[in-house]
């Protein structure tokens, strides 16, 4: 695995040796600078974490703002491109992978999952002959979220070695949340049954098919799947990871807690995010018609950002009248938050994540960026 993508990332930096010259990038405004680097500092005060990093992507240019610390025992800051655990991100680049196979015909979207994954989905979380594939991409299955189920409350308990089967047999294990197709339900569970689909359908790891799909042709030099147990280290340049349990702050940068699985697996940089959602909102790695169904949108029943959830994405509403889509990464360690329009996208990473109070002034500083950048002119 880890050679495929030494080798692709050869193959990609050759090519980009020989590419033409981009177009000279517009300067960004003064006045929105200065507003986003107050904003991210006001981020990590209320947020009490240690510290930030932004990218924002438009009109040719990546510009980035640091905050804060990125490694409390040196005090340095977040370093350039910074590589970070984006967590639940992952989703939208396997809901991806599985709406180009709809395309070419070998899944489809509204065929029950006993289809592609005969007697796997059984049990009081859910029956895989009434829910469909859709259903799983946009959380309307009604089976249990396994990881409330799980016990996280020490780096023992994140080092135990986890498989998607046991994980996916634990959350079948509960009782459905709702009929499949009725209403949202936020389940990392649909996710791993997703992985599984891709993996049956082409005979490939989940992590090879998003490589070979959409890492080499967008050239995202940064981003990778961990090939867990044995890749906890982080590859590029990063800041420190933090936790806290109860009063004590851990350093946990090389601890994969998603145990490399398709609810959350993925390492990318802010740039390689925003490179990413723009490309599919360009229509680069799907048709029109297949990124219209997957910004059909079911409520959530959150306001503002994050209000619809599709497959794979998320709606994000603005103060302007703006809509934007993106998705939200946390783990332990880091919370990630990635939104593009159709012209711009911005990426903010946290080194910790907030608690409860912090996470108030998480969604409250994260909103007022947003809205600075997407109601930008």
């Amino acid at each position: 695995m880890r050679q495929f993508i030494v080798r692709a990332m050869v193959v990609l930096a050759a090519a980009a040796l020989s590419a033409p010259a981009a177009p000279p990038a517009l300067a960004r405004p003064a006045d929105q600078t200065t507003l986003l680097q107050s904003e991210l500092d006001e981020l990590v005060a209320a947020a009490d974490v240690p510290g930030a990093q932004l990218v924002y992507t438009a009109a040719g240019r990546v510009d980035e703002f640091d905050s804060g610390i990125g490694d409390l025992t040196s005090g340095a800051p977040f370093p350039d491109d910074a590589q970070v655990r984006v967590a639940s991100i992952t989703k939208t680049f396997v809901a991806t992978v599985v709406l180009q196979l709809v395309a070419e015909q070998r899944v489809d979207l509204d065929g029950p999952l006993e289809r592609y994954l005969p007697g796997v989905v059984h049990g009081p979380g859910g029956d895989g002959a009434l829910i469909t594939v859709r259903d799983l991409l946009r959380h309307t299955s009604g089976i249990p979220n396994y990881l409330p189920l799980l016990e996280q409350e020490s780096v023992a308990d994140l080092t135990a070695a986890r498989t998607a089967d046991d994980l996916i047999r634990l959350g079948l294990g509960s009782a459905s949340e709702s009929l499949p197709g009725t209403s949202f339900g936020y389940s990392n569970t649909n996710y791993l049954l997703a992985g599984k689909l891709v993996e049956r359908v082409t005979g490939l790891p989940i992590a090879v098919a998003v490589t070979q799909r959409i890492l080499v042709p967008l050239g995202l030099f940064d981003t990778y799947w961990p090939l867990f147990p044995i890749d906890d280290v982080l590859h590029g340049p990063h800041p420190r990871g933090y936790h806290r349990f109860g009063d004590l702050r851990l350093d946990v940068t090389d601890i994969d807690a998603a145990w490399g699985l398709p609810d959350g697996a993925m390492v990318s940089t802010g740039r390689d995010l925003n490179r990413f959602y723009l490309a599919l909102l360009a229509g680069e790695l799907l048709a029109p018609a297949l990124l219209e169904q997957m910004q059909h949108t079911v409520p959530t029943g959150l306001v503002g950002f994050s209000e619809g959830s599709g497959l794979g994405l998320f709606r994000f509403s603005t103060g302007c009248g703006r809509s934007a889509w993106g998705h939200t990464g946390s783990i332990h360690g880091f919370s990630t938050v990635t939104v593009a329009a159709e012209d711009r996208a911005v990426t903010v990473v946290l080194n910790e994540l907030p608690g409860v109070s912090g996470n108030i002034g998480l969604i409250v500083g994260t909103d007022a960026m947003l809205e600075t950048v997407l109601c930008e002119r």
